[in-house]
This record gives structure tokens, C-alpha cells and sequence, in this order.
């Protein structure tokens, strides 16, 4: 078990609760990830719609790929000032609308996810604040189960957020390796928490870096999302997500300016062609450093057994990283300038 440092920032405070977040997790969802499950089964959508802002819709981009590729079930992201500031509420009669918020407050993912309701969807909110405004507009909840995150950058309700869904795809596909793989996810967790020494080691790459890319595919390109949001957040480090397919197509031209990247590995379907797309990046001259669960990546977390839970630990090695480049700069993670918890937007 990790024990956790009451001197250390609450970003990496947080960060060391997810173990036992994801058990509580999977346990009190239980009734209602079955539930959902067989609503579903009924008569799975014929689409699903995502609705979040920030962490919480780098965590929906995941669900994407998770449910295109696990039910064949196209995804979209629904961009909520349709609804709230040009007021167009859209035709949604039997979709999924996944609505993903921490605090569950700010007013554009409510109203949406209302609309949504009114026009015929399925509703379903990933929610931390089980009382808040979003889980009262939703018809179904999956709690979060977080407690209170204090820290400005969100860490374990973006890893929860990943989770919750998880246990409701292993039952819609009867996908008895996604099951193993949730039960051993907690343990693998720890494993990945004490990583923290080389994750520091790594960070210190990175102590005056002005710039990074981050560089990920599939189901790890929320990931990589994220984590560009995070290095800004803690370091106020202009950084950068991409798709591995796509920075060929122009963006690779910033290698030539010293640019430095991290691509995050994989040991899913798209781990081949990413290797080999960060292969010829170095070929190039990059100045390429990897973190995932391919073996011979630079910081290397434990695989879990399956492409869909494989993300959860890459973030949570991310985040030892993330918090250490900060310190290493001399920023306090979890109190970044001009930033709070609870973002209320329109």
C-alpha cells in the first residue's frame, strides 16, 4: 500500500487515493451499473453523445474510443453553447447523452444534459458531487466516489471518470477479460504509484522546457489530451496534444525548432504504428521520451490486461510525472495562478 505524505502537494496527495477510489467505486455502482446495463440491452442507442468541459471531456474523448470500438457505437462530442448560447436544443430521441463533470455545477452541462432529457435521450451523468445540479437533471447517475478533490488540477476524478463506465461496457459486451481487468486494476494501480522516484527522474528533463508536445493515438489520445491540459495547468509549460497519425501532417515541423515530445505508448492495436511513428521521429532528430505500458518506454507502467483500462494507468503515471515537473520548477501544483476548482460556464 502507498502512504501518502501529508507535506506533499495534494495533487500527488489525491493522486495516491485512486486505488482505493476505484474499489469503492466498482462496489456502490454495482446496483446501477446492472441496472443501466440491461436498459441498454433492451435496445442499445443508436448513437451516444458526450457533454463535458476540460478534464471531464478529455476523459468523455476515452469513452469515445472505448464504446466505438467495444460496440461498435458512434460517439460525439456535443458542444454545449449550442444550447446555451445560441439556444438550438438538438433532436436527440433515443441517444446516449454521457454527461462528465466533477463538481457537477456548471450550468452549460446542465442545461444541456436538460435538453437532452426533453428531446427524448437516455441520460447518464459521471458525477462527483452526488447532489449537484447535473445529477438531479440526469436520469441515470454513476458516482463518482472521489470524496473531495481540493486540488485545482483534477487527478482522481479524471482517472474515476475513466472507471465508472468501464464496469457497464464489460456487461454490454460480456467481455469477461475487461472484468479481470477491473478486478486486478486497483492492485496494478499501487504497482504504478511507486514508479514516483523515476517518475521524478523523468521530470527533470523538463525543469526549463518553454514547450512540449504530447504525442498519443486511439484510446490513449485523451490521455495525451489531458495530459497537455495538466503540464499548463502545474507548470504553465505551453504544451501541446497531437495525434501520432496526424503531427506528420505539419505540426512535425517544429521538431527542426528543438521541440521537445512525449508520446505515450501502448500495447493495444494502435501500439505498432505508433512505435513506429515515433521511431521515425527520432529518425528526424526529435528529442523523443515515451511513457506507457510498451516495453523500453522511459517511464513504464504495468499493462492491465486489456485496451480499455490500459489508459487508466498511463494517466496515473502521467500525473507522479506531471506533479514532480512542477515542483522541479519551483510552482506549487496545486494553487496555479488565475485558476479554480469550480469553472461555471455558459
Amino acid at each position: 500500500m502507498t502512504t501518502a505524505h501529508p507535506t506533499d502537494p495534494l495533487m500527488l496527495q489525491e493522486t495516491r487515493e485512486i486505488p482505493r477510489v476505484l474499489r469503492e467505486q466498482r462496489e456502490r455502482n454495482a446496483a446501477v451499473t446492472g441496472a443501466l446495463a440491461a436498459r441498454l440491452r433492451g435496445q442499445l442507442p443508436p448513437y451516444a453523445i458526450t457533454v463535458a468541459r476540460g478534464s471531464s471531456d478529455h476523459a468523455g474523448r476515452v469513452i469515445k474510443y472505448a464504446l466505438e470500438v467495444g460496440l461498435g457505437l458512434p460517439v460525439g462530442s456535443m458542444g454545449p453553447s449550442v444550447q446555451t448560447v445560441y439556444g438550438r436544443e438538438l433532436h436527440l430521441d433515443g441517444a446516449l447523452v454521457i454527461a462528465i463533470s466533477q463538481s457537477g455545477a456548471s450550468p452549460d452541462v446542465v442545461e444541456t444534459v436538460q435538453a437532452a432529457r426533453r428531446s427524448g435521450a437516455i441520460t447518464l451523468a459521471l458525477v462527483n458531487v452526488e447532489d449537484s445540479d447535473l445529477a438531479q437533471a440526469a436520469e441515470w447517475v454513476l458516482p463518482l466516489h472521489c470524496g473531495p478533490e481540493k486540488a485545482v488540477a483534477a487527478t482522481k476524478s479524471y482517472l474515476a471518470s475513466l472507471h465508472a463506465l468501464m464496469p457497464l461496457l464489460a456487461e454490454l459486451m460480456d467481455d469477461q477479460k475487461l472484468h479481470a481487468a477491473l478486478d486486478c486494476l486497483p492492485d496494478l494501480c499501487e504497482q504504478t504509484l511507486g514508479l514516483e522516484a523515476q517518475a521524478r527522474e523523468l521530470a527533470e528533463r523538463y525543469r526549463f522546457a518553454e514547450n512540449l508536445i504530447v504525442l498519443s493515438r486511439g484510446l490513449h489520445f485523451g490521455v495525451g489530451e489531458e495530459a497537455a491540459l495538466k503540464l499548463k495547468e502545474t507548470s504553465g509549460l505551453h504544451a501541446e496534444a497531437y495525434s501520432a497519425a496526424e503531427f506528420s501532417h505539419g505540426p512535425k515541423r517544429l521538431i527542426a525548432e528543438g521541440v521537445p515530445l512525449l508520446g505515450l505508448t501502448s500495447q493495444d492495436a494502435a501500439a505498432t504504428t505508433t512505435a513506429e511513428a515515433y521511431q521515425a521521429l527520432r529518425g528526424d532528430g526529435a528529442d523523443l521520451r515515451t511513457l506507457g505500458s510498451a516495453a523500453g518506454s522511459d517511464l513504464q507502467v504495468p499493462g492491465s490486461g486489456h485496451p480499455f483500462t490500459d489508459p487508466l494507468l498511463t494517466a496515473l503515471g502521467f500525473y507522479l510525472f506531471a506533479a514532480h515537473v512542477s515542483l522541479e520548477r519551483g510552482n506549487d501544483p496545486d494553487r496555479p495562478p488565475l485558476l479554480n476548482k469550480v469553472t461555471r460556464t455558459r
